[in-house]
């Protein structure tokens, strides 16, 4: 038996993908507390780099998406914005 770390990863998708990319957002708009850390972090400026990402991805893949794959996409962008924009409005 080993102890691979490797091993427990996800499989790659684009799904995986896209989950990484949000939870970078997310973690950014304070979301997810940093580590080390029991008070989450805003970061605008980076949260915007990961949200304005997944928007080139979508942008990029328009049409080449399965049904399911471009909801995901797309409503994950909408909840970031929101996201941004009330994290924006506590400034």
């Amino acid at each position: 038996m080993t102890d691979n770390p490797l091993e427990k990863l996800p499989q790659a998708s684009f799904s995986t993908l896209v989950t990484m990319l949000a939870t970078q957002a997310m973690a950014a708009l304070g979301q997810i507390p940093g580590l080390g850390s029991e008070q989450p972090v805003v970061n605008a400026p980076l949260a915007k780099h990961f949200i304005d990402t997944l928007a080139v991805l979508e942008a990029k893949t328009k049409g080449n998406l399965s049904e399911l794959e471009a909801q995901m996409l797309e409503s994950m962008l909408y909840e970031l914005r929101l996201l941004f924009v009330a994290a924006e409005k506590k400034k």
